[in-house]
């Protein structure tokens, strides 16, 4: 007759209630091999992989903000008297989306709090997302596999921005209200079919009575969901393709070299969430934005003084106020080139961010995998774009508040109009190559690293009379990390490199075919 098998005492346990609802679930769910194979997964540490959680938990803050307000704000444009908290306003005819919002910020109990919040969340969101692609950018995290994700990235960068201009008209005060004056100028713009996506958008002649509510929509159901899906794959694809990894001892194209999921990754990621948390409740508390009670309600026959939009929109804007203000008339068709021309290259600026890593994968016919990351040095062509492109939207966003620059610094607005103008096709080629010439020249400090060491500042007399500084050697981790990457050459060595085919500076040999300072 068989035996049980018996536990270490000799007599078999009973299960604990934990065990067989985990054994429930694993039967059903899987979670066990699931958890097995991912909660143990390695995450590499460096610190601007931040940027990517300060995007996620800023999504978080909105996500849990937003869900607050919808509690208490009337998406409608139906007209009150308001008669609340906020005496200056108390008589005057207004939307209900304006009086709710002055409910909001004065009668709702930590309401103009939580506003606030929303409304840093969002920028400290959008400015977290441009700065975490730019990350990715320089360094080439984009390249295979990766070319799905980056375009995912790209898009939430894309709602984003249109997710913030929608919540931002929806208290329906003076302010948003002319931003909704400049998106009805911008379609108007737009030849044959301009019209007709006015008024389907208005709802009629602007300002309509249903765009606060077709916003609201859009605000809080279909952008929001599509962004949240999004953020699912986003983070899917990272953990699908593993995390890439800046290049140094140990690490290659085959493994990561981190901490994992589970313990580590998570309370340290936990800890820093209710740090963004905190930091953006601290910004919110003691730094005003949108005061909406000061603009007043919408009226189509006012406009406030020095409107700007948020930042992250403030490169459209310029875009229009930089642009002469042509016109030409076509097969009797009067086209507004002043305001139709920055329509189409508003997107144009977008959507070569989006493309870009299968342009250079094209030009440089580059199919291979890549999970190691370069050093912006090491690509001086790409860098010089990234740094040209970032140099372009600064200087259409000063164009965008030309009037506070002319106003702030006691200068005509004609000047700052031109000198913007100027800037916008100097400065962007100025940037590109003294960029390169920058990323150059430390491959040339690092090429003399390599080879001589690093200077220590001490003289050294030889026996034949001569004086050099003595360099100390690099140890074998700088080296690795100086010379692990495919190096180019410039075209004024290669020449030398076919005379004299000796191993490169380091003992190793430059690969045959490549050049070190052309991506």
């Amino acid at each position: 007759m068989a035996e049980k098998p018996s536990s270490g005492a000799g007599t078999a346990e009973k299960a604990s209630s934990g065990e067989r609802v985990a054994d429930w679930f694993d039967g059903r769910l899987g979670v066990y091999s699931l958890g097995k194979q991912y909660l143990r997964k390695v995450f590499p540490d460096h610190w601007s992989f931040l940027l990517g959680e300060i995007c996620l938990y800023s999504f978080v803050v909105l996500v849990l903000t937003g869900v607050y307000l919808t509690l208490f704000f009337h998406p409608s444009m139906n007209e009150v008297v308001y008669h609340g908290s906020y005496v200056p306003l108390n008589g005057i005819r207004m939307s209900e989306a304006y009086a709710s919002t002055l409910d909001i910020s004065f009668d709702v109990r930590g309401g103009l709090l939580i506003r606030q919040i929303h409304h840093w969340a969002a920028l400290i969101f959008l400015a977290g997302m441009l700065t975490h692609m730019m990350r990715h950018f320089f360094t080439g995290s984009f390249r295979r596999p990766r070319e799905v994700n980056w375009l995912f990235g790209w898009t939430l960068l894309l709602l984003g921005m249109f997710e913030g201009l929608f919540g931002y008209s929806l208290p329906d005060d003076l302010l948003s209200g002319t931003g909704l004056r400049f998106v009805d100028g911008a379609l108007l713009s737009m030849p044959i079919v301009g019209t007709y996506l006015s008024f389907f958008l208005f709802g009629g002649e602007f300002p309509g009575h249903d765009i606060v509510a077709r916003f609201y929509s859009l605000h809080v159901l279909l952008i929001p969901g599509i962004m949240a899906a999004l953020v699912v794959a986003h983070l899917i694809l990272v953990v699908y393709h593993k995390h890439t990894q800046f290049g140094g001892p140990g690490k290659t194209e085959r493994n990561v070299v981190g901490t994992p999921f589970m313990p580590v990754y998570m309370a340290k990621a936990g800890g820093f969430f209710f740090l963004v948390f905190g930091v953006i409740a601290l910004i919110s508390a003691v730094a005003t934005i949108n005061p909406v009670w000061a603009y007043g309600p919408y009226r189509a026959d006012q406009v406030s003084t020095g409107a700007q939009p948020d930042w992250y929109l403030g490169f459209a804007e310029g875009l229009v106020r930089v642009m002469p203000g042509w016109e030409i008339t076509v097969a009797g068709h009067t086209l507004v080139l002043g305001v139709l021309i920055p329509v189409v290259v508003f997107p144009l600026l977008l959507v070569a961010i989006g493309v870009y890593p299968f342009v250079e994968a094209w030009v440089t016919k580059d199919r291979r995998e890549h999970h190691l990351l370069d050093r912006p040095r090491n690509r001086p062509i790409r860098t010089s774009l990234g740094t040209a492109w970032i140099s372009l939207y600064l200087i259409l966003l000063a164009g965008g508040g030309n009037d506070i620059v002319a106003t702030r610094f006691h200068l005509s607005i004609n000047t700052v109009t031109w000198t913007v103008r100027t800037a916008l096709f100097v400065v962007p080629v100025v940037v590109f190559v003294v960029t390169r010439r920058i990323c150059l020249g430390l491959q040339r400090r690092d090429r003399e690293l390599v080879a001589h060491g690093r200077a220590t500042g001490v003289i050294k007399r030889l026996p034949h009379g001569e004086y050099v500084e003595v360099h100390r050697p690099l140890s074998r981790a700088e080296l690795h990390t100086l010379t692990e990457h495919t190096r180019r050459l410039p075209s004024a060595d290669r020449d030398l490199q076919a005379a004299d085919p000796q191993p490169a500076v380091g003992g190793t040999r430059v690969p045959a075919g490549h050049e070190e300072t052309e991506p």
